[in-house]
């Protein structure tokens, strides 16, 4: 079945996982708190604030514990669509100010433009937000890279390791799912994708296994048309 669409993560991916930690979320810790004060009034960042109170089970929340709860799910990790919308607002803040510029192999970058040269429709699939998304690859260090891309996905699709999630994703590229190419650098994700059907390489950047599916240092050692 020749492969017709990639669909790619991005951290530890097609970027550095050091720049999201090291550069990303420190960031958003930053400058957050007082994007929230300023802007709490505008009607996506109002939605964003209400969603907390919501996920958070905290209805009554004010602004301050808000920015309180948020701080403690960047420090965890969490994976939670609000957080990541408003995480998104305030790096495009900093990359509209030039205090960031996206971070993406040269591997990555190189292999995207071929890919997208030979036919293949290239989509990218991220626990970030798809305006995060926009932004890693349209303020990068390479260059406004969004031409290259025909659709960005995030949690609204689902959460990374749901089966469901990648099936979704198939149905909204109109491509069926065993003629898409997975890349991640997590064994789980690549489980979920090819459970769902889709063909899956990993990104393993530093060696080791994924799981026990095929993995590859660099996107230099992909070609999608032997899938």
């Amino acid at each position: 079945m020749p492969i017709k669409a990639i669909l790619t993560d991005i951290e530890g991916t097609t970027s550095a996982v050091s720049f999201v930690f090291d550069v990303l979320f420190p960031y958003a810790r930053e400058h957050l708190p007082a994007y929230i004060r300023s802007h709490a009034e505008a009607p996506a960042v109002a939605a964003q604030i209400e969603a907390v109170r919501s996920e958070s089970g905290e209805l009554d929340a004010d602004i301050e514990r808000v920015i309180e709860i948020l701080l403690g799910w960047i420090a965890s990790d969490r994976k939670v669509t609000s957080l990541k919308a408003l995480q998104g607002m305030v790096w495009a803040q900093g990359y509209r100010a030039g205090q960031l510029k996206g971070h993406v192999y040269p591997d990555a970058v190189a292999a995207l433009r071929e890919w997208k040269a030979r036919g293949f429709d290239l989509y990218v699939y991220s626990s970030g937000s798809v305006q995060a998304q926009k932004l890693i690859f349209g303020c990068s260090e390479a260059g406004d890279l969004t031409p290259l891309f025909s659709g960005y996905f995030d949690t609204t699709s689902g959460h990374k390791r749901d089966i469901a999630s990648y099936r979704r994703i198939a149905e909204a590229i109109g491509v069926p799912a065993v003629h898409v190419l997975f890349l991640s650098d997590v064994a789980e994700e690549l489980d979920a994708a090819q459970q769902a059907g889709m063909q899956v390489c990993g990104l393993a950047r530093e060696g080791g296994e994924l799981g026990g599916h095929e993995s590859v240092a660099s996107f230099a050692q992909i070609d999608p048309a032997r899938y």
